[in-house]
């Protein structure tokens, strides 16, 4: 098990948005970790935002909320601006929760 992938997600930044395209695991809850962990890298970097897409209770009980339409584009047009994260990425260092 050690060193072997667990689970993780997907997905295409743009500016300070991130957005989400499909999470997977091969153990149980691995894909939420990975999120949680994306999420607090994201904010340390200054993202604003993390696009899940589609509405789902799975997401929802992670943390995420449904915004209207004219909020969204809004904070796209906050977000997407930003300078983004170049190169490959990693994490700064060990997460903390």
């Amino acid at each position: 098990m050690d060193g072997e992938l667990a689970g993780g997600l997907y997905g295409i930044a743009l500016g300070g948005v991130f957005f989400g395209e499909s999470m997977f695991s091969r153990r149980a809850n691995a894909s939420k970790i990975a999120l949680a962990c994306l999420a607090k890298q994201l904010s340390a970097w200054g993202y604003g935002l993390i696009d899940c897409q589609v509405y789902s209770e799975h997401l929802m009980r992670l943390g995420s909320v449904s915004i209207p339409r004219t909020e969204f584009i809004d904070l796209l047009e906050q977000y997407t601006v930003l300078p983004g994260r170049k190169g490959p990425w990693q994490l700064d260092r060990p997460l903390e929760f």
